[in-house]
């Protein structure tokens, strides 16, 4: 329990230890929390697992104190010699009357500050909105060059261009080098970025180094460099250190690589993949072809049956048939009918001459004949009836015959796989059409292709 100080003789007298109590709660009262910055010395870590070290600077020193409590939550393993950053409070340890301070937090100071400075300008950049989706553009399927802004000596550019060679081969690659560390670099980087966006030579950019620590990546933490990603109107890809290393580039670009190689296969596609699917579309289009011309074989099959069934030669056969059938009819009707005449001129001649009498014989012989001149008008009047029936009849089919048509000076258009041309969007220019003429056929191709008013109103 600490003394009172006690009075005698006009003087205020203080105990040792109520001095240093009071001196303790002054310190502790007039300094809030804190952060020191220093080198640690004569570090010690005893069985209780509390801390006890000296912080120091070229001109002076304070002890220093960090309870088990505190330092488990520290990943920083302290060392000798290590500068660190450290926040806790101003006090006296009163058993022996040193000035010291306890340690709440400690935190290397050269990451740490570096570490400060990069949430601070992501949390500034990010409510600007320049990490926003919607900023994001997409990467090209097929571009046709490829920048690369990295240093021209570094691994980075030896692993990009030969994962694009084995990948890629087709695109061409332009290289923009820069600096890629140091106080020199980050305006390199924004200079490459502009020069890359004047040029507007590449469909794709690759903004890449390899790996190293904080303060080596620390150039594409800059905010010059942000803004300039930001404005670039090519899409961009970075590919900065390895997969744990995050750059506020990263969150600026329109898609972040983990490595520089990963970055290269992220904006190269395999050729191998493009030759796979090149065969499969062509497997499937050959299927399809071989499909659609069997489909149209058939229909040409079919379409040909209905042809012979309803052409005019059959129907002409047809009539030609019937002229035959009549002619016959007529022809049998006719051998009878005069074959019944014989028949009564036998009898009446058998009964002329038995009745004997002249007058009646030549009644009877010039009424046969008359009878038979009727006979031969009736016969031929019907015999030319029927053939202008038939001459009417030919007329008919010949006007409908497609050959007429063509003798009229018209043609019929068909393309090489046989189809009748009917519509001038059938074929497009340099296609291979047939014309067949009243004599012969002519092998032609389309040098431009008209289209019908209403067709193209539409």
């Amino acid at each position: 329990m600490n003394s009172a100080p006690v009075t005698g003789d006009d003087r205020l007298i203080y105990s040792v230890s109520s001095l240093l109590q009071e001196a303790k709660d002054c310190l502790e009262l007039s300094f809030p929390l804190l952060w020191v910055e220093g080198e640690i010395s004569n570090f010690s870590s005893p069985a209780s697992g509390h801390w006890y070290f000296t912080l120091k600077d070229s001109k002076a020193q304070i002890r220093c104190a960090m309870f088990r409590n505190r330092n488990r939550l520290v990943d920083l393993k302290p060392e000798q010699g290590a500068q660190v950053l450290v926040r806790g409070r101003i006090g006296l340890y009163v058993a022996r009357g040193e000035f010291q301070m306890v340690v709440e937090h400690m935190e290397d100071a050269g990451a740490g500050a570096l570490q400060r400075a990069f949430e601070l300008l992501k949390a500034k950049l990010q409510s600007e909105g320049l990490f926003a989706a919607e900023y994001k553009q997409p990467l090209p399927d097929k571009p046709r060059c490829i920048g690369v802004i990295t240093s021209g000596t570094g691994a980075a550019i030896r692993d990009i261009l030969s994962v694009l060679k084995r990948r890629y081969p087709m695109g061409q690659v332009i290289v923009y080098p820069v600096a890629v560390q140091g106080e020199a670099a980050a305006p390199a980087i924004v200079g490459a970025l502009e020069t890359a966006t004047r040029r507007n030579e590449c469909d794709v950019l690759i903004l890449a180094r390899g790996g190293g620590s904080l303060e080596d990546l620390w150039a594409f933490n800059e905010e010059t460099v942000a803004r300039a990603i930001h404005a670039c109107p090519i899409p961009t890809v970075t590919g900065v250190g390895h997969e744990v290393d995050f750059t506020i580039a990263d969150f600026v670009a329109d898609q972040r690589a983990p490595t520089p190689s990963a970055a290269a296969e992220l904006v190269g596609p395999d050729q191998a993949v493009w030759a796979q699917r090149v065969s499969r579309s062509v497997n499937q289009l050959t299927s399809l072809q071989a499909a659609q011309l069997q489909r149209a074989a058939q229909h040409h099959s079919w379409l040909q049956h209905r042809l012979m069934q309803q052409h005019p030669g059959r129907r002409l056969e047809q009539h030609m048939q019937r002229l035959d059938d009549l002619e016959l009819r007529l022809q049998r009707n006719q051998a009878g009918t005069l074959q019944q005449k014989h028949f009564r001129l036998a009898r009446l001649s058998q009964g002329l001459l038995n009745a004997s009498p002249a007058q009646q014989i030549q009644r009877e012989t010039q009424h046969g004949i008359l009878l038979s001149q009727r006979l031969q008008t009736a016969m031929q009047k019907r015999l030319d009836a029927q053939g202008r029936l038939l001459a009417v009849t030919a007329r008919a089919l010949d006007s409908l015959s497609p050959l007429k048509t063509l003798e009229r000076g018209y043609t019929v258009a068909t393309l090489p796989s046989g189809h009748l041309l009917t519509q001038a969007d059938q074929v497009t220019e340099g296609d291979a059409v047939q014309l067949r003429l009243h004599k012969g056929s002519l092998d032609c191709t389309v040098e431009a292709v008209h289209q019908p008013a209403e067709m193209s109103d539409k």
